[in-house]
């Protein structure tokens, strides 16, 4: 896979743009943990090999156990692994992610409003959301993991 451009080449302004909101959510009122697991959530979903990568090594770097990751995927059926606000950011993240199906429904909603306050929510959804942008220009420009990017170097 060959990466097609760099967004900070071609639109440096609107990258500044994504970057500072990125800033605000390394920052923001969730824990780091918790912003790094819904953005691997969402670039699951999407398919971004890039951001899986990225967010999969922050998420071992903060202490996250393998096994509690390899599961992220299907985190439903190992409940016990992941707490009620995890679970509320992560079907908050699956309902927005996929919102021309799902509409983000009040059950989902009404979840967050359970352990989450309104700035939390506020964060949480910003995440997602930027997140998904990024996702977006991950898959279409074909950023290369930091993984495949190795190997391309052992290999060349």
């Amino acid at each position: 896979m060959t990466q097609r451009l760099l967004l900070n080449d071609a639109a440096p302004n609107a990258a500044k743009g994504l970057y500072a909101t990125s800033a605000y959510l390394a920052q923001c009122s969730l824990p780091k943990p918790l912003v790094d697991l819904v953005y691997l959530r969402v670039s699951q979903i999407n398919g971004c090999a890039y951001c899986i990568d990225m967010h999969s090594r922050d998420l071992l770097a903060l202490g996250m156990a393998v096994d509690k990751l390899l599961l992220v995927p299907v985190w439903r059926e190992a409940l016990p692994l992941f707490d009620a606000r995890e679970r509320a950011a992560l079907q908050w993240a699956e309902s927005l992610t996929a919102v021309a199906q799902t509409q983000a429904p009040d059950a989902d909603y009404a979840a967050l409003t359970a352990v989450f306050g309104e700035r939390e929510i506020g964060d949480l959804t910003l995440a997602v959301s930027l997140m998904n942008a990024f996702n977006r220009i991950g898959v279409g420009l074909r950023m290369v993991p930091k993984a495949a990017q190795a190997v391309g170097a052992v290999c060349a």
